[in-house]
């Protein structure tokens, strides 16, 4: 699908490939979503550059996501796509610089562009050429970026209170409860993993973007850029220091763990020796040799019963004593 739009505000689908005529010269933005052959074939003609493919897009040589051609500019960023579910993705998004046109060509649909998109009717008069677009449609990709930091943050917060505050409240929790936490750290790791490599993609690209001739003749377009650098580096460090707390609750949770097996095992290993002098009566009084005091005595069973009884207390409250239970 490709959807033009004017310079005010207006968008135009453009459905009717049969014929290739010139563009309206108050088109300054051509979107193209996961776009046919024939729609790249049309936008080639009109536009007279070469539009790069699916395939293209995933080159990740630097020589092939940031190029200059005919004087068009050509650049392609990973970008995060389904933050908000279990799998978080990361999507290819190419943005071409043509005259004085903004081209993107994507596969996906990260919110980033419909967040753009609503508020395009914002921008002002002077903003709506390509450099100048794209420009704010950077600055919005990256407030989407922070807002998706943002809630990673709030649920990590409250991961952390479900591993840690549950059980100061010694509120009792399934066998496989932290087990199943674990998945959820995993899974916001996975997500702050791919808001690190987007950022990584964005920065390398803004870099590039901002020594283009277009963006350094228009000195609006110029300050964005650097304000747009500015918020990436920030980012990224919050990033990094979202992603070490993510590997201290990691720790934490494997640590609680280790406390709740070793726990386990010490129960287990108190009732063995608990357990091990009544067995010793028995095993005495099991043996059955004619000469011992005891086995023709009438009390000699309860007797036998009652030692068994009294060696077992005797090591339950020692340990007891002891802070062992």
């Amino acid at each position: 699908m490709i959807t033009a739009y004017c310079s005010n505000c207006q968008s135009i689908e453009l459905v009717d490939l049969t014929k290739v005529e010139a563009l309206r010269d108050d088109i300054v933005w051509i979107d193209m979503v996961e776009p046919t052959r024939e729609e790249e074939i049309y936008v080639e003609k009109a536009l007279g550059i070469e539009v790069p493919t699916r395939d293209d897009l995933k080159d990740i040589e630097p020589s092939a996501r940031l190029y200059t051609e005919d004087d068009a500019v050509f650049m392609t960023a990973s970008l995060v796509w389904k933050a908000e579910t279990d799998a978080p993705v990361l999507t290819d998004v190419a943005f071409i610089l043509a005259g004085k046109r903004l081209i993107t060509i994507r596969y996906a649909q990260p919110k980033s562009f419909a967040l753009f998109i609503a508020a395009l009717h914002r921008v002002p008069a002077h903003w709506r050429t390509g450099a100048s677009l794209l420009a704010k449609l950077f600055e919005t990709i990256i407030d989407r970026t922070a807002e998706i930091l943002e809630l990673s943050v709030a649920r990590i917060d409250v991961l952390s209170t479900h591993v840690f505050g549950d059980r100061a409240k010694k509120i009792r929790k399934p066998a496989n409860y932290l087990e199943e936490k674990l998945r959820d750290i995993a899974a916001h790791q996975r997500l702050v993993s791919k808001v690190r490599d987007s950022l990584a993609s964005m920065s390398r690209l803004m870099t590039f973007f901002y020594n283009v001739p277009a963006v350094q003749q228009d000195h609006g377009t110029k300050e964005l850029c650097r304000t747009v650098s500015r918020d990436i580096q920030s980012l990224s460090e919050h990033s990094s220091y979202i992603a070490g707390n993510i590997t201290f609750l990691l720790d934490a949770s494997l640590g609680l763990i280790n406390i709740e097996q070793n726990s386990i095992i010490k129960i287990f290993s108190i009732a063995s020796v608990v357990f091990l002098p009544p067995t010793l009566v028995a095993s005495i009084y099991g043996m059955n040799f004619e000469s011992m005091p005891e086995l023709r005595w009438a009390e000699g069973y309860p007797y036998s019963l009652g030692l068994m009884l009294i060696s077992a207390i005797i090591p339950f409250f020692f340990f007891r004593w002891k802070g062992w239970l």
